[in-house]
This record gives C-alpha cells, sequence and structure tokens, in this order.
C-alpha cells in the first residue's frame, strides 16, 4: 500500500514536472503560430521629451506669463462685448522660418502699441497645418522642411519662437491640431483656434474645453456655421478624454469646460461668408446656443481662405470692406483675422536657403507695408464706430 501511494506520487510528481518542462515549449511553439495583429504600419516610435521637461528648459517667466495674462483677458472682454475695441489676429499662414517670425513680430509690435486704444492685436503664430491631402505639416512636425520630421526639434523650436514673439511685447495666437501638443506650448499662446477640418471632431472639441484661452470655432469647410456654434456648445461643457499630463504619460484628462470659445466665419466651398447678411444670419444661429458671451456677442471673421479665395490681394479689398462696414456703425463682429507676412504671396517649401526670406510657404499672405495701412484703417474705422 505504501509502495503503491509511493509510486503513485511519484508518477504524478514527474507527470507535473515534465508538464512544467514541456510547458514553455508547448506556449513557444503556440506563438510561433500566432499572426503577428500590432503596428503593422508603423515603420517607428520615437518617444518626445516630457512636455515639463521641455518648459522648464525653456521657461514662460514673470513678464512674458504677465502679457499672456493680461492680453487673454483683453481678448475675453473684446469678444463678450466689454471692450469696444476689435480683436485682430495677423501674421504669416505658417511659420517655416523663425528668424522672419520674430522680425514679423519686431515690425508688428510698435504698431499694436500706437494703435492699442482701437485694436487688440494678437500675432498669428501657426506652428501645425492640416492639410486638405498631403503636404507640410507645419515647424513642429518638419522643422527642417526636408521630410527628416524631427519632431523633438520642432517642438522646441515652436516654444522658442513663442518666446520670442512675447520678448517682442506680442501676444500670439495659434491653431491647436495635435492634442497633446498644447501641453509644450500652451502656456505661451493668448487665443487658439479649431480649424475647418476639425470643427466637427470630438477630440478637438474635448480638447478646447480644456485649453486656457479663448478659442475659435470655424465654419465647416462646406461652409456650415451651425457645425462651429456646436463646437462652441460642446467645448463649454465638462469632458472626460484620453490625454497626457506634462510628464508625457497616457491620463484621463477631466476638464471644466471652456466659456470663452466663438464662431469663426471663413467662407467655404459656397462661397463668402462676411457680409451683413452672413453675419446676422450667423449670430442668429449662436444665439440658439442658450451659451451667451462669445458665442452670442459676436463674431470674428477671416477676411483668407473662403472668404478672399485664398488670394492676398482680395484678401486686403475684403479687410477694406469690412473697416467700412464698421466705420458705418455695424455690430457684431468682434474680430478679423488676416494672413500677412513681410513679402506678399506664398512659394513652394524648401530648403531655408534657397526660399524667399519673409514669404509664406503655405496659403498666399499680404505683405508688411498693405498690413500696416490696413491696421491703421482698422482702427479708425473702430474710431468711427464708436460715434453711431
Amino acid at each position: 500500500m505504501t509502495m503503491s501511494h509511493a509510486t503513485t506520487s511519484d508518477s504524478l510528481t514527474d507527470a507535473d514536472a515534465d508538464g512544467a518542462t514541456d510547458a514553455p515549449a508547448h506556449d513557444h511553439r503556440k506563438a510561433e503560430l500566432l499572426a503577428e495583429t500590432s503596428d503593422l504600419r508603423i515603420r517607428a516610435l520615437d518617444a518626445l521629451p516630457a512636455p515639463r521637461d521641455v518648459r522648464d528648459e525653456q521657461p514662460l517667466g514673470t513678464e512674458r506669463s504677465d502679457l499672456v495674462a493680461t492680453s487673454r483677458r483683453e481678448v475675453r472682454d473684446v469678444l463678450v462685448g466689454d471692450d469696444d475695441r476689435l480683436l485682430v489676429i495677423v501674421g504669416p499662414c505658417s511659420v517655416h522660418d523663425p528668424k522672419a517670425a520674430l522680425d514679423y513680430a519686431a515690425h508688428l509690435a510698435p504698431l499694436a502699441r500706437e494703435l492699442a486704444d482701437d485694436l487688440v492685436v494678437v500675432m498669428r503664430v501657426y506652428f501645425e497645418k492640416p492639410r486638405t491631402t498631403v503636404g507640410w505639416k507645419g515647424l513642429i512636425n518638419d522643422p527642417h522642411l526636408d521630410g527628416s520630421h524631427d519632431v523633438r526639434h520642432g517642438l522646441r523650436l515652436a516654444r522658442e519662437v513663442l518666446l520670442g514673439v512675447l520678448d517682442a511685447g506680442v501676444p500670439a495666437a495659434t491653431e491647436f491640431l495635435e492634442p497633446t501638443s498644447p501641453q509644450y506650448i500652451a502656456d505661451a499662446v493668448t487665443w487658439g483656434a479649431i480649424g475647418a477640418r476639425n470643427v466637427e471632431s470630438q477630440v478637438h472639441r474635448q480638447l478646447a474645453s480644456g485649453l486656457s484661452m479663448p478659442v475659435g470655432m470655424k465654419n465647416a469647410t462646406d461652409g456650415d456655421v451651425q457645425i462651429a456654434v456646436d463646437g462652441c456648445i460642446t467645448a463649454a461643457s465638462e469632458h472626460t478624454f484620453f490625454g497626457a499630463d506634462t510628464e508625457g504619460r497616457a491620463a484621463a484628462v477631466e476638464t471644466t469646460g471652456n466659456p470663452d470659445c466663438h464662431v469663426i466665419l471663413r467662407g467655404g466651398r459656397s462661397g463668402p461668408n462676411y457680409s451683413r447678411e452672413d453675419i446676422e444670419s450667423a449670430l442668429a444661429v449662436a444665439r440658439k446656443s442658450g451659451l451667451g458671451g462669445a458665442v452670442e456677442a459676436g463674431v470674428v471673421v477671416d477676411a483668407s481662405h473662403g472668404n478672399s479665395g485664398k488670394d492676398h490681394v482680395r484678401q486686403a479689398a475684403v479687410v477694406r470692406e469690412i473697416a467700412a462696414r464698421l466705420a458705418e456703425g455695424e455690430r457684431g463682429i468682434s474680430g478679423l483675422m488676416m494672413e500677412s507676412f513681410l513679402v506678399g504671396g506664398a512659394q513652394d517649401p524648401g530648403p531655408l536657403e534657397t526660399l524667399v526670406y519673409g514669404q509664406s510657404v503655405t496659403d498666399k499672405c499680404m505683405d508688411w507695408s498693405t498690413t500696416a495701412e490696413l491696421l491703421r484703417e482698422l482702427a479708425s474705422a473702430v474710431q468711427e464706430r464708436r460715434t453711431h
């Protein structure tokens, strides 16, 4: 009995041992039979520096943070109607040459100070470019304009440009495209935008709900204004969504909602939408939202894109038309967007040393002298509007 028990025990022990020995080999053979299903179209995963590290390397500092905070309040006051000045978002379609961008800021700063009683001037400092199909995606994605996509360098370079613009005394505006990039640069931004291609995206609406500055929602590419209003409604609400913290770790982001979102009219495939009737129609849609504030007080008109057919000469005519209407006392236009650079027109992207200095590599921009004239005309129009 004892022997039989011992034999049975030995037999079970051997079986267990054999199982333990065979299992890894069996699992390995099984693993070899599994089809590869992960990352089949991923060429590489390049870890980025943590947002906190980039911000610590290039800190905002007291003077810059004061400018950002003050200018955000001023922009908000204009958008909600507590300040009768006109918000003007002006600058290059996109930043491709940091030196030229800072040169533009140096041109803009004294004029912005000169016209500060009538205009709240914020410089376009756009680093991310949505493309209809393919093309150069902006300074953050491809800072060398050569397809090398040195995003590590692009993130640091973008922050460096923003700090330089603030050092010139000019607040900055940008479009947010990637949901993670704001962690690197948003503390230096006074006004943000969600573009026409992304305004219906839940990801971008959620992103806007957590941004610390006023955010403009553009009408859709087909001209639909309701989509922009819906974006404002969504962004004003609380959300929880996937994101990243300042250490770059995946995180569940909880937001309180952004009450300072507003509509941007940029035209569309159906044509321009900046006429007096278009403004009234857009505000009628916005005022059904029940949000009050910036959404219902007025709209921002983008003089470029669909409102000028991306023609920089036509864009100047659009601005002058709006200035004339403001001078006649028209209400409902809180702000104006203009694409402008040192040199008018546009050129194809390429190595920096081969490009015309200060000329856009994306949409056509007005030149600086035209821009300066228009800014003065807009300031005069605001003065005239006060008399009505």
